[in-house]
């Protein structure tokens, strides 16, 4: 599969995987019409170990040997797939799939934060500063929280800015605890998911204990489970275990600063798909702090240009 991928143009693959995380929030918000949010995540996530192992096995990926390199990535995956899965399905059962899109265009921003916190050689610059500031700026501005009943459910709305913060948390973690330790390939997302799987199955069964509910029930409309269902295993199999391939396949042809570029895509995407499909509304306050958001992102990523003189 990796080779077939390799013949494709970067670009395609790109777009591609645009749309594929940016369809995610609808298939979770079509997934809820049936499923509890733990049972959403759960499944995301053990769909997508499934699919992930079937195509390392099929391309004789090796996966970690030693228990030292599983601890350090099961660290990663809690912020990498188990909370954020967790807190964006959670979120749609407050707010909007489009406005949950919005809450991960916070990623980037956060990433950069985080790095400045836990990477030392990450220095603070007065362009990372502003980016900052401008993230936070616009999150704000998509809360209103000036405005009840104008803006997004602020419960929910926060839950989703956790998802996107802790996906800038989990790839901070990946680079400093991970840098010395090689996990090439399908073996670095298959891991993940399958070290997310337990704590998300864990999460599942504590909280149907403490509620009183089947984790294995309907928890919604009998009539829509199978499209509920179906949504899930698109969202697990395409949404989560292909889009990791497809975001392998852009870093190695153009990098990751390229490659990370289509975090400002996810949003559009997702408050497009939200309106369009599910006939979603937002502000125009959620608009302009969208918009600031994805620009600082943008700012984020950029990289200062290189001195006259200086050695590259």
């Amino acid at each position: 599969m990796t080779n077939a991928l390799s013949r494709i143009p970067w670009q395609a693959m790109w777009i591609a995987l645009a749309l594929i995380w940016g369809s995610s929030f609808l298939l979770m918000k079509l997934g809820l019409d049936a499923l509890h949010p733990m049972q959403v995540a759960t499944m995301r996530i053990g769909i997508a170990a499934v699919t992930l192992m079937i195509l390392a096995a099929a391309s004789r990926t090796r996966l970690p040997s030693d228990r030292r390199t599983w601890g350090l990535l099961a660290i990663c995956s809690f912020f990498l797939t188990a909370l954020p899965f967790t807190a964006f399905v959670v979120a749609e059962t407050r707010i909007s799939s489009a406005a949950a899109g919005l809450g991960n265009a916070i990623t980037p921003v956060a990433t950069v934060l985080f790095a400045l916190l836990l990477l030392p050689s990450d220095r603070l610059t007065p362009r990372k500063l502003a980016a900052v500031l401008l993230g936070l700026v616009g999150v704000v501005l998509i809360a209103q929280p000036w405005g009840a009943g104008t803006g997004p459910d602020l419960i929910g709305f926060g839950i989703a800015v956790l998802g996107g913060v802790s996906y800038g948390i989990g790839w901070t973690l990946n680079r400093r605890l991970l840098a010395g330790t090689e996990v090439p390939g399908l073996a670095h997302p298959t891991a993940i998911m399958i070290t997310g799987f337990p704590m998300a199955l864990v999460a599942l069964i504590a909280w149907s204990l403490i509620e009183g509910w089947s984790p294995v029930g309907v928890h919604g409309d009998p009539s829509t489970l199978w499209l509920s269902l179906l949504a899930v295993v698109a969202l697990g199999a395409v949404g989560t275990g292909v889009a990791y391939i497809l975001q392998f396949e852009v870093v190695r042809a153009v990098g990751p600063t390229v490659s990370a570029t289509v975090t400002y895509l996810i949003p559009v995407v997702a408050v497009s798909l939200g309106v369009l499909v599910l006939g979603e509304e937002l502000g125009v306050w959620q608009i302009v702090g969208a918009a600031i958001v994805i620009g600082a992102g943008i700012l984020v990523g950029q990289r200062p240009k290189a001195k006259v003189g200086a050695p590259a």
